[in-house]
């Protein structure tokens, strides 16, 4: 596509009945099959923040000759948001991204990449264990990939809200999340281990996995990705954690960024293997 040229707007996909259930399929020029690539965007799964996040991404994937789609979910604040519901939307998403794909000859799903920023990279690794797609590859921007930590450490915790992943898993209290020894028990501790992706079973390797995170991130420390890198790692996955100095949150999601091009070198490797 040629720099001037405007991007086609893209096809809206409802996958369920409420106005968040949806995504985008942004395609390149051409017939196809063109190779996918899903977007899950990042906000700590709170509203405002919405598929927006990630369009600068998907046009620059589109300019690559990507068939880009982009993830609408349920965030907090909507009926539904927060566990399991924002979760089972991913997985209903990419369900529904098969269906559609099986009448839609341009796109390629036999190897298809998830890329997540933010709490969007812990949505991309949890819905990988989820989907029945050919994922072969998973990247997660600065994603929020331990949920405990994320909670003991009470990020995006401003203006009178709980820290956000004690909000999306529904807990009592940071202390009760984090050692479930309440009086009561808290359910919500007890489904860290199906919700958080440093908890949850290997993905194998035949699933690559790229972490990206900086070291100047105030937003979601950059031990997230270090240590869910190790625990990968020493389970057999295919991990990879490439660190950034002095990059920020934000930068992820840039297209002009030097880490979007080390993620683009990924998909090219995995999804343009053997074309």
């Amino acid at each position: 596509m040629s720099e001037g040229t405007a991007v086609p707007p893209p096809d809206v996909v409802a996958y369920g009945a409420h106005p968040a259930q949806y995504f985008e399929v942004h395609r390149p020029d051409g017939p196809g099959p063109h190779p996918v690539v899903a977007l899950v965007h990042g906000g700590f799964w709170r509203l405002p923040w919405d598929r927006t996040l990630m369009r600068p991404l998907a046009a620059d994937l589109v300019g690559r000759g990507y068939a880009a789609v982009n993830l609408e979910y349920r965030r907090l604040g909507e009926d539904g948001g927060g566990w399991p519901g924002t979760c089972t939307d991913v997985a209903d998403a990419l369900r529904s991204l098969g269906e559609h794909g099986e009448n839609d000859p341009t796109l390629d799903l036999d190897a298809v990449a998830l890329v997540g920023h933010s709490a969007g990279g812990h949505l991309a690794l949890w819905a990988a264990h989820h989907t029945d797609l050919a994922v072969r590859l998973v990247v997660a921007q600065a994603g929020v990939v331990d949920l405990r930590a994320a909670v003991r450490d009470r990020l995006d915790e401003a203006n009178g809200k709980p820290p956000a992943a004690l909000e999306f898993m529904g807990g009592a209290s940071p202390e009760a999340l984090d050692t479930a020894t309440d009086a009561a028990g808290d359910a919500a501790a007890d489904a860290f281990p199906l919700v958080s992706p440093l908890e949850m079973p290997p993905l194998g390797p035949d699933v690559r996995q790229l972490l990206l995170h900086g070291d100047a991130d105030t937003r979601v420390p950059q031990r997230q990705s270090v240590d869910y890198a190790r625990a990968a790692a020493a389970a057999g996955d295919d991990v990879r954690l490439a660190e950034f100095t002095g990059m920020g949150h934000f930068e992820l999601i840039d297209p002009a960024h030097e880490s979007w091009h080390v993620t683009v070198a990924e998909l090219d490797a995995v999804l343009r293997r053997g074309r």
